[in-house]
This record gives structure tokens, sequence and C-alpha cells, in this order.
């Protein structure tokens, strides 16, 4: 049979061997340039401080948690969120990725408990400020936290706690006057517990005349049995200002009652010493009647 002569010979049958082969091995080495140079442009667009994969990953993620550790019931206190490292930095420092932490808080009565945000990214080493509003029960709260490095298909985290102690404040109520015709600027009242200063109550701007009624929170994870004494004194003001009573100095004192007594030594030694009466009195009962067999 005679070949169609509308239909076009393959260009393998039109050109001879040898060119062929040459044309393949051109092809190839075409490739290979072409995928090179993406590379290259691939590389470039990356930038100066992107770095391979392995090693964004070099370092380990570092993380803590900072905050308020004591809070009066129903208070609230700044909870810091601090995290470096892991995938999402570069060996030269450089952030390549992503950092953030999710948290979550636990405690036995969970009722009025918030912290909000309880999620968020990290930049520079810390996280926007979050703030931790507790219930009305004294009790203790922990926070944990996942702090996860993200870089591409790379993804390393870290676990850690935080631990805040909710109390029962003693509470220091006071009123202050201005006995001056002039007015009195705002000024600092500081608070001493048994002669040491332990915190201070900022006053604002007194009126003639006026009175200016104020509390103090002293927050404390407990205090020794005993007599305690609260103290205040306004001798700074120059007799400016004085306590409604008339004196520039206040104090007011209470009673913390020391732990339960531990009655369970006596209440063993009561058993024991019951048990012993009644094996005596069996011993004695009991030879008493041997005695009247023999008889």
């Amino acid at each position: 049979m005679e070949p169609d002569p509308e239909v076009e010979p393959p260009l393998t049958h039109r050109l001879p061997p040898v060119l062929g082969t040459a044309l393949a091995v051109l092809l190839v080495v075409l490739v290979a340039i072409a995928t090179a140079r993406a590379d290259e442009n691939g590389a470039a667009r990356a930038g100066p401080g992107s770095a391979p994969l392995a090693s964004a990953a070099s370092t380990p993620v570092v993380a803590s948690i900072q905050g308020t550790q004591i809070l009066a019931v129903g208070g609230h206190g700044a909870i810091h969120f601090n995290a470096t490292g892991g995938p999402a930095y570069a060996p030269n420092g450089s952030r390549v990725g992503n950092l953030t932490y999710y948290a979550s808080y636990a405690a036995a009565n969970t009722t009025g408990i918030t912290l909000n945000p309880d999620q968020d990214s990290i930049f520079n080493g810390t996280a926007p400020v979050s703030t931790l509003t507790v219930g009305p029960v004294p009790e203790t709260v922990t926070i944990t936290a996942m702090f996860s490095s993200v870089y591409l298909t790379a993804n390393a985290s870290v676990n850690e706690t935080f631990t805040v102690h909710v109390v029962q404040p003693y509470i220091v109520t006071a009123t202050i006057e201005d006995v001056s015709s002039s007015g009195v600027l705002g000024f600092p009242i500081v608070v001493s517990l048994d002669g040491a200063p332990v915190g201070t109550v900022a006053v604002s701007t007194l009126a003639p005349g006026a009175p200016y009624h104020f509390t103090y929170d002293y927050l404390t994870l407990g205090l020794a049995s005993g007599w305690h004494t609260f103290s205040m004194s306004l001798a700074s003001e120059h007799g400016l200002v004085r306590f409604v009573n008339g004196s520039t100095t206040f104090s007011e004192s209470f009673y913390v009652p020391g732990p339960a007594p531990d009655y369970t030594l006596w209440y063993v030694v009561g058993i024991v010493a019951f048990v012993g009466t009644i094996f005596i009195l069996v011993t004695r009962v009991a030879a008493r009647r041997r005695g009247a067999a023999r008889k």
C-alpha cells in the first residue's frame, strides 16, 4: 500500500537520526537551565532575611507567663505572655514565621473567671497584655498556655503554667478631712503593717472642710496568729489634713486566730485507755470466777 500523500510524516522520519538525537539532548539541557533559574529567582524573592527550613527550626521555643500572683476576690490583674525562638525565627533573629500563644485556666470554681484575650500573636518577644478577672471565692487559679512557633511546615511548641492566688483581703477604712481654708493637692498615704510599709493610698485633691473616705486592701497568703496593727500617718501634710478624730495618725488592730487544735492524738490515747480499762476489768472478773470455781 502506498503512503497517503496528504499525511505529514513524523519529524524523526523527516530528519536525519543524528540531528534528531542532538535536538533531544538540547531540549534536556534547556529544561535543566530553566529549572536552575527558577530556583535562583525563588531564593532571590525570599530575601536575605529568610533562611532554609532546617536552619529556621534550629533554636528552641523559650516562653514564660508573668503577672499578678495574688488577687482579691472579684479583682483583676494583668497577665503577660512572652516567647521567642523556634521555627518562626531565623538564626539571625529575624521573624520569618508565626509565634502564637493559646491559653486556658482552671479552678475549683470557675464562676466569674475570665481571661481576655486568651490567644494572640507574639511580636518582639511579648503579646498584648491580657486581663485576668477572678471570681467571688478564695481559691487558686492555674493558667496554662501553649506557645506555638510555626514556619512553613515546621511547628515547635512548649507549654507553660502560671498560678494566681485569689484571697479575701484585709480591708482598712479611714476618713480624712482638709482643715485648712485653701484646699490641699493630692498626696500619698503610706500604709504600714506592724511597723513595716506595705502599700500606699493615692488621695486626690481635697476641698476645704470636705471629708474624704478611702479604703486599702491588703493582700496576703496568710499572717501569723496573734495581734497585728495597720497604721497610717499624715505628718507629712504639716497639719493641713487630719483624720476625722482630729489626729494625724491612725491605727487599727486585729487578731488572727491560730489553726484549730488537732485532737487526733488525744482521741487515740483515749481509745487506747478505754480499751485497756475494759481489758483489765474483764481479766479481773475472769480471775474471780476461776477462784470461785476452785472452791
